[in-house]
């Protein structure tokens, strides 16, 4: 398969309908595991017809941040924003943060952290871990915790340790927690935009361990006055009907998120497994989705889109690939299936 082909993948997942365009024969329905999505989502009921037909009450909206706050372990609503995804926020944070002179990617890892800042005219550096970060006056360093595609996780006290070098240079310190949900270990929700660390911003994602990416709900957690000025750039409807409903439920639900977590630890062993004996070796990942090697990556990437198989390849290691969780028996039989064959 030529690169032009590969390249829509390799960018980030949830490219199916291109897949559907270039495999018209492919075996239907498509399955697609490129996105690490939790496969069986949150049952979060729908908004009544009334909330849909006007806008969401201020109120409402100052409810879901403050469950969000307490899931996160957050003491003060006012160091959160509710954002139609965390994207939102990874793509307007540059035109509110002040001063900033060089961004520093911990890589790899999504590309949107790159592209805005390039986009931007912002010098942008790619360093393989947060204490390799090089630091000049108004450096925002951001890192994805546990990452993405190879679910490594930063421990609490090196992300301190790396916040008080960034802030004695003027930087801020961005921690996407995009997968937190699942193993909030790591997390340092808790502390970012506090007295003590008002240069810490984190980011929170609700499409990923809940499963609704589609309500395109996600958080920002940060110093109340950087809060303050992106709510108010946002407006008074930032987040619609359906994700404030689908969040408040979410958010007070301690026991589904428990309940899933051993299910997902479940169904990890299970895709380790599986893979294993297909020659691949496991190479990272967390509970929403697998890191696994093998030389024969771009056949069985072949091999699995005309299966009708959607997994996740890479332009910096072409004999990677990340598996998501398949969704029923069905998908993991034709997975299963699939792996069995010889590419």
């Amino acid at each position: 398969m030529s690169a032009a082909i590969t390249d829509p993948f390799t960018r980030h997942g949830a490219h199916l309908g291109i897949a559907r365009s270039l495999w018209p024969d492919a075996p239907k329905p498509w399955i697609d595991l490129s996105t690490a999505i939790n496969p069986n989502p949150y049952p979060a009921p729908h908004p009544s017809a009334q909330a849909r037909a006007r806008l969401p009450d201020p109120q409402e909206l100052q409810n879901l941040e403050a469950a969000a706050a307490r899931a996160f372990g957050v003491d003060d609503p006012d160091r959160i924003l509710a954002t139609a995804g965390s994207e939102t926020v990874v793509r307007f944070l540059p035109h509110a943060l002040p001063a900033v002179t060089a961004a520093c990617i911990v890589w790899p890892t999504y590309s949107s952290h790159t592209d805005i800042w390039q986009s931007l005219g912002v010098p942008v550096g790619r360093v393989a871990g947060i204490e390799r970060a090089s630091l000049t006056a108004g450096t925002v360093v951001t890192l994805v915790n546990p990452n993405s595609p190879d679910g490594a996780m930063t421990p609490r006290e090196q992300l301190l340790e790396a916040y008080d070098k960034i802030a004695e240079h003027e930087g801020f310190l961005v921690i996407d927690e995009a997968f937190a949900d699942a193993d909030a270990s790591c997390s340092v929700a808790s502390l970012a935009g506090t007295e003590r660390y008002p240069r810490m911003i984190v980011l929170r994602s609700f499409g990923k361990f809940y499963g609704l990416a589609g309500v395109r709900l996600g958080f920002m957690i940060g110093a109340p006055a950087l809060v303050k000025r992106i709510r108010t750039a946002l407006g008074d409807w930032p987040v619609a009907a359906d994700a404030i409903t689908a969040g408040l439920a979410a958010y007070n639900d301690p026991l589904w998120a428990e309940r899933t977590r051993i299910r997902l630890r479940s169904a990890t062993r299970k895709l380790d497994a599986l893979l294993i004996r297909s020659g691949f070796s496991i190479v990272g990942g967390t509970t929403l989705f697998r890191l696994a090697h093998s030389d024969l990556a771009q056949a069985r990437f072949n091999q699995l889109l005309r299966a009708g198989i959607l997994v996740r390849p890479f332009t910096h290691d072409t004999k990677l690939l990340r598996f998501g969780l398949p969704h029923g028996d069905a998908a993991w039989r034709r997975l299963r299936d699939t792996l069995r064959a010889r590419p």
